[in-house]
């Protein structure tokens, strides 16, 4: 049986491609929880790995950081994949700041420690990295905007489908976060490009489903269900709440990494997200939150916005599509929220 290995295993995405790959391959997950030291005790997943360890039977824990470079070469030469994902991250713009040695360690460095092995050990294997749309640091926001009754949106045809592939990831604010995320996407991009590897990036827009651990810091549609359902009160910094983003549930980037896999490409970029379709305001999501689970939702407004944050941001799918016509979103924005609303329902006591 061929072998993926999945870094993140439990995470949202690397649990979705763990459970989605599991009837052809043998999984091998690598995760230590770091996701509970990065946001405390709310954002652990052991929970969601026992679940993968009940669910598969076919497979296998590696307790290893990614940032242990000799543990990550070990394991790379003992499992010799057939495909590697790559998911662990720090994952927030905002906790960077906070743990700047840990963020770049973890997200450039582990990433390199990552393709390095892959290269020596693993080099027909197809790697495929989540990256983010924090690449492109806070210049979407340079493109003339209009302020509708629940959301900003584009007030630019260039943008009609959209922020493509081709768009500037320099001279703007990243956040650090944003800054140790490009490092590691240049650095897939080159192993590709130099080794001839099939590598791409995945410029994740909000990745979601109902298997998120969402924290404030980290995984905003999750966060924002479960304050509703909680009756705890959220937080809404600045744009009056109408800040736009396009949400992606787990199955589908699954599902592009499969046409992925049977086709790889060197070197790739793509902007993986819910494109046009599958955007909404914050203002927007309480809406459907609350008509899913029956709770106005409590919030605050706190006049000021994230540092490095998106006024609006969703992603042209087209170059998606061409590459592989026969991927296409297949879960919408609400089918989204009531799987999350479900979720956290059998998991808040």
């Amino acid at each position: 049986m061929k072998r993926i290995l999945v870094t993140g295993s439990s995470g949202l995405v690397g649990s979705e491609v763990c459970m989605h790959f599991a009837k052809d391959y043998e999984i091998h997950g690598v995760d230590n929880n770091q996701r509970a030291v990065f946001f405390g005790p709310q954002g652990d997943t052991r929970w969601n790995q026992q679940r993968l360890s009940s669910a598969i039977k076919n497979f296998v824990h590696h307790e290893i950081d990614i940032r242990d470079r000799k543990g990550v070469l070990d394991l790379i030469k003992t499992v010799k994949p057939d495909v590697i994902v790559h998911t662990a991250a720090q994952p927030s713009h905002d906790r960077a700041a906070a743990i700047p040695f840990d963020d770049f360690d973890t997200n450039a460095v582990g990433t390199l420690n990552m393709l390095e092995a892959a290269r020596q050990f693993a080099i027909e294997a197809p790697f495929i990295h989540m990256s983010t749309n924090k690449v492109y640091g806070d210049a979407p926001n340079k493109i003339k905007l209009k302020e509708l009754e629940t959301r900003w949106d584009y007030d630019d045809d260039t943008y009609a489908h959209g922020i493509a592939e081709t768009f500037t990831i320099d001279q703007s604010k990243h956040s650090l976060f944003g800054a140790s995320k490009v490092a590691a996407d240049v650095m897939v991009q080159e192993y590709g490009r130099y080794f001839n590897m099939g590598t791409c990036c995945l410029r994740g827009g909000c990745l979601t489903g109902p298997n998120h651990s969402g924290v404030e810091l980290h995984g905003f549609l999750s966060y924002l269900v479960k304050c509703n359902l909680e009756g705890k009160k959220y937080s809404v910094f600045g744009y009056k709440g109408k800040q736009v983003r396009d949400n992606i549930h787990s199955h589908d980037i699954a599902m592009f990494m499969e046409e992925f896999i049977k086709a790889p490409r060197v070197g790739e970029v793509y902007n993986l997200g819910g494109g046009k379709d599958n955007t909404c305001s914050i203002l927007e999501a309480f809406a459907i939150t609350e008509k899913f689970s029956g709770k106005k939702q409590v919030y605050e407004y706190v006049d000021k916005n994230r540092e490095g944050d998106h006024i609006c941001y969703y992603s042209d799918l087209r170059k998606m599509k061409e590459h592989y016509p026969a991927w296409d979103i297949t879960i919408s924005l609400e089918e989204t929220i009531r799987q999350i609303v479900e979720a956290w329902k059998t998991r808040i006591v």
